[in-house]
């Protein structure tokens, strides 16, 4: 069995449904070294695998894990001693279940199987038993079901109750990651646990966690040469189709863009460490005339970041449950896993693959993989890169948290 080298300077940390691994570049940008990552998504799990093991070499993975997709409950099921091998080994667990069973953007399904995920992150925590848990998910995870198990309490409260049962002391609170410098609307919901043997050890509070991080914030974006809150036109505005465009080198009968002068420093923050002349995963979707027609139109008279009014809706007989026209001059509103939800602000299409990795604060160089996009039947199993960024943490929040998570354990900032 593989064992974790105790003399290492990083802190170790382990990532539960990591999807194509936005948490894990911002922990590796913030001094983290992962252990290993658990991913269900074959799918997410090739871009994962692509940047942060190939290209980063970022994890030392267990020789007693293979490294591929698996289902957290696999794990537990066939790796139970191996997992508990690990007390004392490991600094944090990160990562929140799937969040589409408890999404208000979308409908939320009590009966979701992937809500039954939450007990198994409890269980992977009860046998590795890490010094501080990091845990993700959106802000519908706040509100009751009615009929769930634990007699209506919202699962954000089963999951508190649940840590403080297995000794961790917990707390939660939403966060926005647009006061991060993240040129984004996105609420989510954040516990941070501390075991308690080790939080009396080191005098440490869950709250210290959210003090830091909004405390750190200016400085941390300072030092990065980042603006406190980025709108959507300094995010995306280099990545316009009128730029040029040429044949999409991995999406046949398709163009990419091509990129302009940055114009924000933003952008040049995001295309570090890139330099090819076309944007990885800048394809430009096949709109018919009478689609770019609609969005023009859409463009001139919807309100911008709002759902279009039932009326512009019957006019152009439209029966989609959301389309958004997107503003310029403010931080997107939460992008979803489907990309025909929201137009660009300036021009009469949807959003490249490219521009949502921006708007997440993914960064030029990472490049994604498998499918652009998929439909019908195939959309409840397979995870296309739309899905991978609408899915994935910000790296920029996660290198943050990177940050005050590591000054929490020992007390310093990488």
């Amino acid at each position: 069995m593989g064992s974790i080298n105790t003399d290492t300077i990083k802190p170790v940390y382990i990532d539960l449904f990591a999807g194509c691994g936005g948490l894990s570049l911002g922990l590796y940008q913030s001094g983290w070294k992962g252990l290993f990552a658990i991913e269900k998504s074959p799918e997410a799990f090739q871009t994962l695998e692509y940047n942060l093991l190939k290209k980063l070499n970022h994890f030392d993975w267990p020789n007693w894990l293979p490294c591929q997709p698996f289902d957290i409950n696999e794990v537990i099921e066939n790796y139970k001693e191996n997992l508990k091998s690990l007390r004392g080994q490991v600094d944090l667990v990160v990562g929140g279940p799937p969040c589409q069973g408890f999404s208000s953007a979308g409908r939320r399904v009590e009966s979701d199987e992937r809500n039954e995920l939450i007990k198994s992150y409890l269980r992977f925590i009860q046998l590795v038993r890490p010094k501080v848990i990091f845990f993700e998910n959106v802000k519908g995870f706040t509100l009751n079901f009615k009929k769930n198990k634990s007699k209506g309490i919202a699962y954000s409260e089963f999951v508190l109750r649940s840590l403080k049962w297995l000794n961790y002391k917990a707390y939660g609170r939403m966060v926005n990651f647009s006061e991060f410098g993240i040129p984004q609307k996105r609420a989510r919901f954040i516990i941070i646990g501390i075991r308690e043997d080790f939080a009396d050890q080191k005098n440490l509070q869950t709250l210290d966690f959210f003090h830091r991080i909004f405390e750190n914030k200016k400085k941390f974006l300072v030092s990065k040469g980042l603006t406190l809150k980025p709108n959507l036109k300094q995010a995306i505005s280099d990545l316009l189709y009128e730029n040029g465009t040429i044949d999409c080198p991995d999406r046949k009968g398709f163009k990419a863009g091509l990129y302009s002068k940055p114009a924000s420093k933003y952008q040049r923050y995001m295309r570090k460490g890139n330099t090819g002349k076309v944007p990885d995963s800048h394809s430009f979707v096949n709109h018919k005339k009478e689609t770019e027609e609609k969005f023009r139109y859409i463009l001139e008279v919807g309100n911008r970041n709002k759902d279009l009014s039932k009326e512009v809706k019957a006019k152009l007989r439209i029966n989609k449950h959301r389309i958004v026209p997107l503003d310029e001059n403010q931080p997107s509103i939460t992008l979803t896993t489907l990309p025909d939800d929201h137009i660009h602000y300036c021009e009469p299409r949807v959003l490249t693959v490219r521009e949502y990795a921006r708007i997440q604060s993914f960064p030029d160089w990472f490049k994604f993989k498998a499918k652009y996009t998929t439909g019908g039947k195939e959309r409840v199993n397979e995870v296309p890169r739309y899905s991978q960024i609408g899915n994935a943490i910000p790296p920029l929040f996660g290198e943050q948290s990177g940050l005050v998570l590591n000054e929490l354990i020992y007390g310093r900032l990488s």
